[in-house]
């Protein structure tokens, strides 16, 4: 690091857990982050100011006025812009020394296996049970954790899958992909604001665990939040032995 980067990345170097040595596994890291919106907004521009050293966006769709209620990244003079596009600049503004990668398609199967074994972390911020499942098998083949998130209403929910640790579910375990819920959007229910900058918070904090090793991670736990009522649960996982995914059992190295 030089000294600027010293300076930049100060407030990190002071906390033992991760001192110069943590704060160098962020520069060297590649955070995979598909969905560039409500969750995407506070991933992306937290993964960027912390110092993630490459960031790959990959979203679709165009910025929209219903999205600024609720997506911090994005800004009135962006309307009609890509997510990822604007998800980047704002990263950029922020710390223009982050390498940022833009895709502006849809997060599909040769992409996936092609961006994922690239990354050293990927973060879930769609809304789609489709892709979700898309990036879960991605992830369980090329054996790169995943940080999931989502939101709806007022009701979210994050948790870690590594299947790089013995005897840890993926995301199939607990929704298979052989039985899949009726799609409800925000566009239908809406969404409580600070709900994503909540889950999509906690998305980069485990990212960040993840790539320095600090503390443990929410592998194995799936945590749920009631904005109502401010209130947090969690739940046990455990793997699913007839998981179309990954079968329950952890391939080794």
């Amino acid at each position: 690091m030089n000294d600027d980067q010293l300076l930049r990345y100060s407030r990190h170097i002071l906390l033992d857990e991760l001192g110069v040595e943590g704060q160098q596994r962020l520069l060297d890291a590649h955070a995979l982050i598909i969905g560039a919106g409500g969750l995407g907004s506070p991933v992306g521009l937290y993964l960027g100011s912390a110092g993630i050293g490459r960031i790959t966006l990959v979203d679709h769709d165009e910025v929209d006025a219903t999205n600024l209620q609720r997506q911090i990244a994005h800004r009135l003079d962006r309307l009609g812009h890509n997510k990822a596009q604007s998800l980047a600049q704002s990263i950029i503004a922020i710390n223009p020394d982050v390498q940022v990668r833009v895709v502006t398609g849809r997060a599909d199967a040769p992409g996936l296996a092609h961006w994922v074994p690239q990354a050293s972390v990927v973060i879930d911020c769609t809304d789609n049970f489709a892709t979700r499942q898309a990036i879960n098998q991605a992830c369980v083949q090329h054996r790169v954790p995943l940080v999931s998130g989502a939101a709806l209403a007022f009701d979210g929910q994050v948790s870690v899958y590594d299947r790089r640790s013995a005897g840890q579910p993926c995301y199939a375990c607990l929704f298979s992909p052989l039985t899949p819920p009726e799609e409800v959007r925000c566009a239908t229910l809406g969404v409580f604001a600070p709900l994503v900058g909540i889950i999509g918070s906690v998305q980069a904090a485990e990212a960040i665990k993840l790539v320095t090793g600090v503390g443990t991670s929410l592998a194995g736990r799936l945590l749920m939040l009631d904005a109502r009522r401010m209130s947090w649960s969690e739940i046990q996982l455990q793997p699913d032995p007839a998981c179309s995914v990954c079968g329950g059992t952890h391939h080794g190295p």
